[in-house]
């Protein structure tokens, strides 16, 4: 008896749970009728989880139909969670297997408005190598880096031309070379900001599914062939997409 009872309590949180993660990106609130298209509960099992769900702080419903958001149990989650890491900090393992894998530089940069900023590097242990250092701060339109954050960003042409503003950047051009980066899922450099490097970055997202920075390895040209770059590519993309997982995007 007592083993049928925990392992109600226990369905009963997986299936609160499961409501709680039926919210995505861009979903302020949500009727009945739409949770029940996300998970597999019966109505009357959905309204006692949600009846559950406010009561404790997690969600909150108002109008007619009944709508729910989420309250403030969630916002001191996430309040507690944001708190208590930094992105480098929660980027660090991802960079160290990519760092491990290439024995290159592996650095972490994060967008600040035309700008970005290296925030994160583990420097290459080879004595031929590269590296921008914590604090390294480039504009968004030079550099693989750069490219591989904006090629996310969804700018419209006039947007664009305003974070070239004052370099000689070929903003048609540039326009194309971003929507293949997003096709492709990397961007590559050689020779853009040091002569003799080459630089293959990553984009990796937030719980909002936004642009929140990338994970770039940078090597001399005379170690980082066409080869190593799909390679670099491929495991950029892993690791990045790792990394946007452990932030809350949902595949």
């Amino acid at each position: 008896m007592d083993n049928e009872k925990t392992q109600d309590s226990v369905r009963a949180v997986d299936r609160a749970l499961e409501i709680l993660l039926a919210f995505r990106p861009g979903d302020e609130e949500l009727t009945v009728a739409e949770l029940l298209t996300r998970v597999e509960l019966s109505r009357p099992t959905l309204y006692r989880l949600l009846n559950t769900l406010e009561h404790n702080g997690f969600l909150v419903s108002s109008g007619e139909p009944q709508r729910f958001r989420f309250g403030s149990a969630v916002a001191r989650l996430a309040h507690v969670w944001t708190s208590s890491h930094s992105i480098a900090d929660i980027a660090r393992p991802f960079m160290r297997r990519l760092w491990e894998s290439t024995s290159e530089t592996v650095a972490l940069f994060v967008p600040e408005g035309v700008y970005r900023v290296c925030i994160e590097e583990m420097e290459s242990p080879q004595p031929l190598s590269f590296r921008r250092g914590v604090g390294y701060r480039e504009k968004l339109v030079l550099g693989a880096s750069g490219h591989s954050i904006l090629a996310f960003m969804k700018l419209s042409n006039n947007e664009l031309a305003t974070y070239a503003a004052g370099l000689p950047a070929d903003t048609t051009k540039l326009a194309k070379d971003l929507k293949q980066i997003a096709s492709h899922g990397f961007a590559t450099s050689r020779h853009e900001l040091i002569e003799g490097a080459v630089a293959v970055a990553a984009p990796f997202f937030n719980g909002a599914d936004r642009i929140a920075g990338s994970l770039c390895i940078f090597g001399p040209s005379v170690r980082v062939t066409d080869e190593r770059v799909k390679q670099f590519g491929a495991l950029l993309m892993q690791e990045a997409g790792g990394l946007s997982h452990t932030l809350g995007r949902r595949q």
